[in-house]
């Protein structure tokens, strides 16, 4: 079982999300639960971590070669959607390398002050996670920039023409930051980091393990089936497959005998409204209203809100890119448009004029 959980805000929501994007099933981000049993189910080594093959390979290499050096481990930058593995992959590194950790994020850290005093309170080899690492504030992030590199930094003491830099000397220490949007680190940042391992949506297998461990931890009794039905509605995402398990025991132990079966899953996230692709209430609701209501589109983003009921924000940032990823809407210069695959997966027939001799649906709706 792999987690990633924020530490933006106490309940684990971040403040710079849409309404709307923590409280569902299938949301990617931490809730109050998630922070409560995720402790207990995180992997504790590399070995142990599933998925992300590749950055494990590659970060295993740091590691070791920093360890036979006995020196402190290069700065890693991990990059990827909430709830792959980026909080759990930081307590591994400073697990292997046998250092402490210290956990903060960005948008705590609003004043270069602030940062100058978790720095100079770091002890050798600790590991420093900073979460949403692209929200920290501008002073803070070029304050950041020295530390990084000569591992020291000016503390501005007074104010004025009489203010003076005190430099201050850092013990080496190891940077580990986390982002949703790597796009938005300046280039002076991202340089500065030795290592950036980006992480990728899970497959259904190994989402099957992630369960399958998750429900040993748990003392949940799982069948292969079970597993293989929970992963599939996951989203790729290992937080959600657990948010899921913990969800379908409670009714496997309610309605049933506790033991999940496929079907015992299915019957249990169908009452949850998370259909076979992961979809849930809002996502149908957008898909339905662009369908019914709109011929498949195109249709405005603010038109497409209001048919909903929801912000558009909410429409945007939280429903479309799950939509757009598994290829049941798509955004086009004239506005938002639904797929084939969309009105096959809701079960309704397109329009004549919105297909053409093939049946497929034209890019416009033409």
């Amino acid at each position: 079982m792999n987690w990633d959980d924020s530490t933006d805000t106490a309940d684990g929501q971040d403040p710079g999300l849409p309404p709307g994007g923590a409280d569902r099933l299938v949301g990617a981000d931490a809730d109050g639960e998630d922070t409560a049993v995720e402790a207990a189910l995180r992997p504790k080594d590399l070995e142990e971590f599933v998925g992300q093959e590749r950055v494990r390979e590659q970060l295993d290499l740091v590691l070791r070669a920093a360890r036979a050096r006995g020196a402190t481990a290069d700065h890693v930058l991990l990059s990827g959607a909430p709830g792959l593995g980026k909080t759990t992959l930081s307590m591994i590194i400073a697990a292997e390398m046998g250092a402490p950790i210290r956990i903060t994020s960005g948008p705590a850290i609003q004043h270069a002050g602030d940062l100058a005093a978790i720095l100079s309170s770091l002890q050798e080899g600790e590991v420093l996670f900073l979460d949403e690492i692209h929200r920290m504030s501008r002073p803070a992030e070029e304050m950041l920039y020295m530390a990084m590199e000569d591992f020291r930094v000016d503390v501005i003491v007074g104010k004025g023409p009489g203010a003076t830099a005190i430099p201050l000397e850092l013990p080496p220490f190891t940077l580990v930051g986390a982002t949703t949007r790597a796009g938005l680190l300046p280039p002076p940042l991202r340089d500065r980091f030795g290592f950036t391992g980006h992480m990728e949506f899970y497959a259904p297998v190994e989402l099957e393990r992630v369960i399958h461990r998750s429900a040993g931890l748990l003392d949940v009794e799982i069948e292969a089936e079970g597993a293989a039905e929970i992963a599939g509605r996951s989203r790729g995402t290992p937080r959600i497959a657990n948010r899921l398990l913990r969800r379908v025991r409670d009714y496997a132990q309610v309605k049933a005998d506790g033991l999940i079966t496929r079907e015992i899953a299915a019957q249990a996230l169908d009452v949850y409204e998370v259909d076979q692709r992961g979809l849930d209430r809002l996502d149908r609701a957008v898909l339905t209203a662009l369908l019914k209501l709109f011929s498949g589109g195109p249709v405005g983003l603010s038109t497409l809100a209001v048919a909903v009921g929801e912000e558009r924000e909410t429409v945007e940032e939280v429903a479309e890119p799950f939509l757009v990823r598994e290829g049941l809407l798509a955004r086009t210069p004239r506005g938002r448009i639904a797929t084939p695959a969309a009105w096959t997966h809701m079960g309704l027939v397109p329009p004549q004029q919105m297909t053409g001799g093939n049946g497929q649906q034209g890019l416009f709706g033409a």
